[in-house]
């Protein structure tokens, strides 16, 4: 069946590009024995194809960079080998990121800074930090009430949104967030609305209590005045949980997901921590579609356990 797919790639058939991404989502491995094919054909995205590759793609995709004959696909070369996570990807973003490929000067992030697009990074003390986890389970989606009495937005005044109650004494959630460190109950809280211009923090303890962070801002191209709208009136639960971390999808109804990895609909933008300036470990995905018939667009959830921070921010197309 790979085969067959990576000749109707040879023959420019998009669609074929589309199975061997699904294939990618559900089971990555798959595709590890045929991606120097790919990269033989010049199929440089999207790069979530190669999450699997080996050590020879891997080395292969380097001295595709440092040789520097297509300063055209190094943006997409360099995203291939962030989600590969491989070590040796991760030794060659070091070394670019003191010694520029040919080409970086038509980039706008330094080679280290693409590991956001693995869901990693690397900390002041130069070692690897996984942003994401391995495990997932599907969001379902509850009804809930709103508090009359609740805390509001200070700039809009809309209700704040429950977008998160969660606790590590369900099984399902300590495995979801165990990359984050974190141990207790967790509560996200944000205004609905503002996050969809502009990444929103609140400071959360173990405990479950969650508080508005003084220090949000907002575009300035925001409107002093807006009607208050209400949020959601649905919050996730967590469901059954799936083979694969990178089943979640921003577009699709029943796409949200607590745990693995992002469906990014833009750039990875994983938020910086407030506190200390570290990217923060993402907590999953709700998307539009499985908040309103008409919905759009997806809300990421962060946190950085060390700090008591949790962020959450928008993207749509």
């Amino acid at each position: 069946m790979i085969e067959e797919l990576i000749a109707r790639v040879a023959a420019e058939d998009d669609d074929a590009i589309e199975e061997l991404c699904a294939i990618a989502d559900a089971d990555p491995k798959k595709l590890t024995p045929y991606l120097g094919a790919l990269l033989d054909l010049d199929v440089v995205w999207p790069a979530t194809l190669y999450r699997a590759a080996d050590a020879d793609v891997v080395g292969r995709v380097i001295e595709r960079i440092d040789g520097g004959r297509r300063p055209d696909q190094l943006n997409n070369l360099l995203v291939i080998l962030a989600h590969t996570a491989h070590p040796l990807a991760e030794g060659a973003l070091h070394r670019w990121s003191t010694q520029p490929p040919a080409g970086s000067g038509e980039l706008h992030l330094n080679a280290l800074s693409y590991a956001h697009e693995g869901g990693w990074t690397v900390g002041p003390d130069g070692s690897r930090r996984d942003l994401c986890g391995s495990t997932a389970y599907r969001w379902i989606m509850r009804e809930t009430p709103r508090r009359a009495d609740g805390p509001t937005c200070p700039r809009c005044a809309s209700p704040l949104w429950t977008a998160a109650d969660l606790d590590t004494t369900e099984p399902a959630v300590s495995a979801a967030l165990a990359h984050t460190g974190w141990s207790g109950r967790l509560v996200i809280e944000t205004c609905h609305f503002c996050a969809c211009y502009t990444t929103l923090y609140s400071q959360v303890t173990p405990a479950g209590v969650t508080t508005w962070w003084t220090g949000n801002t907002w575009p300035s191209y925001l409107p002093n005045t807006t009607e208050p709208e209400d949020p959601p009136a649905l919050a996730p639960v967590p469901g059954p949980a799936l083979p694969s971390p990178y089943l979640a999808s921003a577009w699709t109804r029943g796409g949200s997901m607590l745990g693995g990895r992002p469906d990014w609909i833009q750039d990875a933008e994983h938020p910086d921590c407030p506190g200390c300036g570290q990217p923060m470990d993402y907590v999953g995905l709700i998307g539009g579609a499985d908040l309103d018939d008409y919905g759009e667009g997806a809300y990421y959830l962060h946190l950085h356990q060390p700090c008591g921070f949790a962020a959450v921010n928008y993207q749509q197309s």
